[in-house]
């Protein structure tokens, strides 16, 4: 059936699930048999959720999620490019998607690549540059703000992110300006297992 959450009703269940997981008395849910059978000629996710490619940041797990209840894009750094517009436009329209999560983490790998190159002058070598070079407008204006540890250095990335999310795709900033979907920053804690709202585009 269509969803028919606001980006309030998606972002609560996302907070709630994630609470259980922290709790360990994650649910599971929609991750039987029945559910895939439902999924096979449609999918209606509450989300998207583009985070970083670590392997310690499993967006369905951290939210206690199912089968097609996120639609997940990651990239190393949750890097925008072509592509990564692309997955997210697709899940404003025609999926209408009623909330976009941007999630770091702590102790990131791009972030600490790119604050060392910062420090040192010196850029690593092969494609991993081109992930620096894009995560570091966000460094710099860390360090304008007196900011220099990784993990401070990731919510300031993190809020960046979402703001050229809105700078950079007509069909997001539109979905946004209507209050059809809203994009949250969202800082994921290793240890802790807590998911912590750090900023906030839209109405939730």
């Amino acid at each position: 059936m269509p969803q028919t959450l606001t980006p309030a009703q998606a972002w609560q269940q996302l907070r709630e699930g994630n609470q259980r997981f922290v709790e360990g008395r994650s649910s599971h849910p929609n991750q039987d048999a029945a559910r895939r059978t439902e999924l096979v000629s449609q999918q209606d996710p509450i989300c998207v959720i583009f985070g970083c490619s670590d392997s310690r940041l499993a967006a369905e797990i951290i939210f206690d999620l199912g089968l097609g209840d996120a639609f997940v894009v990651r990239s190393a750094g949750h890097v925008i490019d072509e592509a990564v517009l692309g997955s997210l436009e697709y899940a404003i329209d025609p999926l209408n998607v009623p909330l976009i999560v941007v999630l770091g983490h702590d102790s990131c790998g791009a972030v600490t690549a790119s604050v060392n190159a910062y420090e040192t002058g010196i850029m690593p070598q092969g494609f991993v540059r081109d992930l620096v070079e894009r995560i570091m407008p966000s460094v710099l204006t860390a360090q304008r703000n007196g900011v220099t540890d990784v993990d401070s250095t990731v919510v300031e990335h993190v809020k960046q992110t979402g703001a050229r999310l809105l700078e950079t795709s007509q069909i997001i900033a539109k979905a946004v300006q209507e209050g059809r979907t809203a994009v949250l920053g969202v800082c994921y804690h290793l240890a802790e297992g807590k998911a912590e709202l750090v900023s906030g585009l839209g109405d939730v």
